[in-house]
């Protein structure tokens, strides 16, 4: 019925006085994708039945963390007797009478000199975690400050600690005050212990003194963990999702440019024809978004809404998607890479496997992804592909762009002027949905710090969209930041895609 209703429907535009309206047509029929996916990422794109309600293995992760073979490295510097008390007279107005005179003391019991720890590489990798053990630990108390996260040195802790494993407890305990899993949390003790360990045995290798860039993400751990699942951190309703099950494909597809390989659900429709041509529904924060699918598949089945296939965008089992620092990290730090994935790789690879309506497609954002949907959006003008039609910007916090990093990094600037986008355009020719929870602005107030809070930023946004005439429209719903989300998604899908 479909098929006959289009054919009657272009048969008619066709007898149509309207030039504009065949164009129209012509235009939205001709929209295809060009697949920019390097060798490598075609080579690990896989397409695979769903796994998410499959039980991970029950396995112990530091156990086998400990267990596997690991590298150690330390990056040492030579210094001389003069070169110390160059040191630690350049440290002098920091440094108490006593503990001045204990350096003194100390140097003078050095006349060789000492080659000083500077930093540790596991497995090729930082360990930003500090080791008080090194060095001159000879078996008894561990002692060593702690200096707030501000860099306040009034702020500044003392900490005593009766022995090794005393400090891998409180370095468990301090992950898990920073918002961390149990898992991940004794995962970073065990990496402690483990360069401890080596520095004993002498099984590490020594590296010459270089200074260490720390903001070189080259040399950080990558966030996906092969010792973790976090298949529990999907939030959805497992008896929904069961009923649905034969009517998802799942995706693994890996990122050179952003390192990472992120996991694609597909629901195809009620009735799904693969000689049909629909649009997608693109929800990025998949460990969260995947739940809400069942609902809006349902607004399909009862005949609210037609055809449209669903698909979200999370990460591997591996790397956690509720982390706040991930969703920081790549949803706004590196928002032109994702950008880049999205439009240039992942939407064309679906293209491969199903007919899309690019023109009719939507990308959603909540938060962080607001922050990244609006991005999308303003930069859409600079790819050749254009695989959305429509864009939701839900709650935006584009108060974070200016908390953390550098100016230059978080780019503030750009999002105030909508990266320029209307100086290269007097229009703009997407549709834009604005929301958020009208009770949001107090649950982050103290992140705000004299900027737009959500909901201001969030109107700043529609005036400077009407006042370029943009097809918006603005809706706050009764709710807190997210809670409207599966009411909002639900209602979306009815009005963009009637049946």
């Amino acid at each position: 019925m479909k098929r006959l209703l289009s054919i009657i429907l272009s048969a008619a535009l066709i007898l149509s006085v309207s030039a504009c309206g065949q164009n129209a047509v012509a235009e939205k029929e001709q929209i295809q994708l060009v697949n920019r996916m390097t060798e490598t990422e075609l080579e690990r794109a896989d397409k695979h039945k769903l796994t998410l309600l499959d039980e991970p293995e029950l396995t112990d992760p530091v156990a086998e963390y400990l267990a596997a073979e690991h590298s150690v490295q330390f990056v040492g510097r030579e210094l001389t007797q003069d070169e110390m008390l160059v040191l630690l007279n350049a440290s002098r107005d920091e440094l108490t009478e006593e503990e001045y005179n204990e350096g003194l003391e100390w140097i003078e019991q050095n006349p060789d000199g000492i080659c000083s720890l500077t930093a540790c590489f596991v497995d090729g990798y930082i360990l930003f975690d500090y080791i008080p053990l090194l060095g001159n630990y000879d078996g008894g108390q561990i002692h060593f400050s702690v200096v707030s996260e501000e860099g306040d040195p009034s702020a500044e802790a003392e900490i005593c600690l009766e022995d090794p494993d005393a400090y891998y407890d409180w370095l468990i305990s301090k992950h898990l005050e920073d918002g961390e899993t149990q898992e991940d949390a004794e995962l970073a003790a065990a990496k402690v212990r483990l360069a401890y360990e080596a520095y004993l045995s002498g099984d590490y290798e020594m590296l010459p003194y270089t200074e260490i860039d720390y903001s070189d993400p080259s040399i950080w751990e990558p966030s996906d963990n092969s010792y973790a699942d976090y298949r529990s951190e999907w939030e959805y309703d497992r008896s929904e999702i069961e009923g649905i099950s034969e009517y998802i494909d799942e995706y693994s597809i890996y990122d050179e440019e952003l390192d990472v390989e992120f996991l694609v659900h597909a629901v195809l429709p009620p009735d799904y024809d693969p000689e049909e041509t629909y649009p997608v529904f693109l929800l990025t924060d998949g460990v969260y978004r995947f739940g809400n699918t069942p609902q809006m598949r349902q607004a399909m089945e009862e005949g609210r809404a037609s055809g449209v296939i669903l698909v979200t965008l999370g990460y591997n089992y591996h790397m956690n998607g509720r982390d706040e620092e991930n969703r920081y990290e790549y949803m706004v730090m590196q928002r032109a890479k994702l950008l880049d994935f999205i439009t240039d790789n992942l939407m064309p690879y679906l293209g491969e496997n199903y007919s899309i309506d690019y023109a009719d497609s939507s990308l959603y954002g909540h938060s962080d992804g607001g922050i990244f949907t609006h991005y999308a959006l303003f930069n859409s003008d600079l790819y050749d592909n254009q695989p959305f039609g429509h864009y939701i910007i839900g709650s935006p916090a584009f108060w974070s762009l200016y908390n953390g990093a550098s100016p230059e990094e978080r780019d503030a600037a750009g999002y105030e002027n909508d990266y320029g986008y209307f100086d290269r355009h007097d229009t703009l020719d997407k549709t834009v949905f604005l929301c958020g929870g009208s009770q949001e602005d107090p649950d982050y107030e103290q992140y705000y710090r004299g900027h737009m809070t959500t909901l201001e930023g969030l109107a700043a946004l529609n005036d400077r969209l009407e006042e370029h005439g943009a097809d918006v429209t603005y809706k706050l719903y009764d709710s807190h930041h997210y809670q409207f989300i599966p009411e909002m998604l639900v209602e979306y899908v009815e009005a963009t895609y009637p049946a």
